[in-house]
């Protein structure tokens, strides 16, 4: 990768982390406040679930096409010069998206209390089911602004403006939490589900706002016989597969959390969460930063700039991500218990999401590559193999839950979920290879061995000063306590990381 480049994706990189650090920010603000007023239990758990129908939707029939097949063909037009090509296809694709998801909604609103009820949480009680589907049909308003986001997001970042996308990801949140307060006491945890619905739609006001800037070209025709339209439905149908098999896990998940002590779907997802969390802020963050990046070195034909940011990206990602996993995973209960033990969220929720925690952190940075492997493929225009890979790997994480469970409880779902990404990772890394040739794996391979040994050294020192300071220093019944626990654990993990890299002259510390 040029200097030049390099700089343009260091940038966006550094924009879309900073956003991306604010909104999970806010967003964990959101579920503390939700975990005060109501702990853990069956109605967060209902809560949840009723996010399940809405995000299979736009998985359905619009986030695979954004991700894998609208920002691809976009950009290819916007990189050579065939801007206004690029603005008929991006009409059309709305012109087909808007009916279609609106017909959609109608179909699961009415279908809704069936799915909920034999589905997603049969082991639900009667008067939380119908919570659940309360919910689930408010949150379809949800899903059709999500939609309208997922277009004006790729037309963005297809001109490689982030801005605008990182504003209102952070808004969202904020809406969230606003409505939530202010509805809370008359409509109970309904009040943050309309919250949901007006964060989706303050987004999409944002977004659409800026792609008036940079000068939108909307036709109101359908012309289905375009070539770039032609490519979209093509390179979206497998991934359309992909996103239905992941959501199809999680309706397992849940369905098989649902049959548990109350507030285990809650520790499930809330403790996914946690393990996102670095996912969301690095590994994503940087795999978008570089895709129109991936994707224009393609149209150009410029293999060996591909392979080297292929190569740069994912050796980042993991300097990131691994010691990210292994603080986690040893700091996973004074974690939880400063983040959510307080109001109704007892110390044994806290133990229960602690526990779950550190099986998902096994798989935190195979997923975390996967989001650049995934980007790989998807700026190569070849869409079937991220596809072949994670249904394969989601029929495994789904027979591996039910092997797993009996034994180690919610455990089992996270360590099923963890296996399977690991899988996926290294099936997505053989199949680039056998696709493009060399792909500079020894690096990786090398960089990636000396990133564990040093996160695992890191990982014991932070473990000491956290028993140290629990025992003899703070007393952890207290927030400030607890805070001095985390921010000193984290901190000495943090200097001995560094200090280790600077050692041994890990050269993505430089680009970090």
């Amino acid at each position: 990768m040029n200097k030049s480049r390099g700089a343009t994706v260091v940038q966006a990189a550094g924009l879309l982390m900073a956003s991306t650090i604010l909104s999970r920010v806010l967003g964990y603000v959101r579920d503390i406040i939700i975990s005060s007023a109501y702990g853990q239990g069956q109605m967060t758990d209902a809560y949840l679930a009723a996010f399940s129908i809405p995000d299979f939707l736009y998985s359905l029939l619009v986030g695979g096409a954004i991700s894998a097949a609208f920002i691809p063909v976009f950009s290819s037009y916007i990189a050579t010069d065939r801007e206004d090509e690029g603005w008929k296809v991006a009409s059309t694709i709305f012109n087909i998206v808007v009916p279609v998801f609106l017909l959609g909604i109608v179909i699961a609103a009415v279908l809704a209390p069936y799915i909920v009820e034999n589905l997603l949480v049969p082991g639900f009680e009667p008067e939380y089911i119908d919570l659940t589907v309360t919910m689930t049909r408010i949150m379809l308003a949800q899903a059709f602004f999500m939609a309208l986001n997922g277009i004006c997001m790729g037309i963005l970042n297809s001109r490689q403006r982030f801005f605008s996308t990182s504003l209102a990801s952070v808004m969202y949140n904020v809406m969230i939490i606003v409505c939530g307060l202010l509805l809370r006491k008359r409509f109970g945890i309904i009040g943050f589900s309309v919250g949901v619905v007006v964060g989706a739609a303050t987004q999409f006001l944002i977004q659409f706002a800026a792609v008036r800037r940079i000068g939108l070209r909307y036709e109101p025709g359908i012309d289905l016989r375009h070539p770039g339209v032609r490519r979209i439905f093509f390179l979206m149908v497998p991934v359309v597969l992909s996103f239905t098999m992941n959501q199809l896990g999680l309706f397992v998940q849940q369905n098989l959390s649902s049959s548990m002590a109350y507030g285990s779907l809650t520790a499930v997802r809330w403790s996914q969460r946690l393990m996102q969390l670095p996912i969301g802020i690095f590994a994503t963050t940087i795999a978008m930063a570089i895709f129109p990046t991936l994707t224009g070195q393609v149209a150009r034909r410029e293999m060996n700039l591909f392979k080297s940011s292929f190569s740069l990206g994912l050796r980042t990602i993991f300097y990131i991500t691994i010691p990210s996993a292994v603080g986690l995973a040893v700091l996973s209960e004074p974690v939880v218990r400063l983040l959510y033990q307080q109001g109704s969220f007892s110390s044994g929720n806290t133990a229960l999401t602690a526990y779950t925690l550190s099986y998902f952190c096994l798989g935190l940075c195979a997923y975390s590559g996967v989001q650049l492997m995934n980007r790989m493929f998807y700026a190569l225009q070849n869409t079937w193999t991220p596809v072949v890979t994670g249904a394969a790997t989601m029929g495994l994480n789904i027979a591996l839950n039910y092997v797993l469970v009996d034994r180690f409880s919610t455990g089992g779902l996270a360590l099923s979920y963890s296996l399977a990404g690991i899988v996926n990772l290294l099936l997505l890394l053989w199949l680039l290879r056998r696709k493009i040739g060399r792909i500079d794996l020894s690096r990786v391979i090398s960089s990636f061995s000396k990133i564990l040994g040093v996160s695992l050294i890191m990982g014991g020192g932070a473990l000491s000063v956290s028993w140290a300071l629990e025992s003899f220093v703070v007393d952890v019944t207290t927030k400030a306590g607890q805070l001095t626990q985390v921010i000193g654990a984290v901190g000495a993990g943090t200097l001995l990381y560094v200090a280790l890299s600077l050692a041994l002259g890990m050269e993505e510390i430089d680009f970090v």
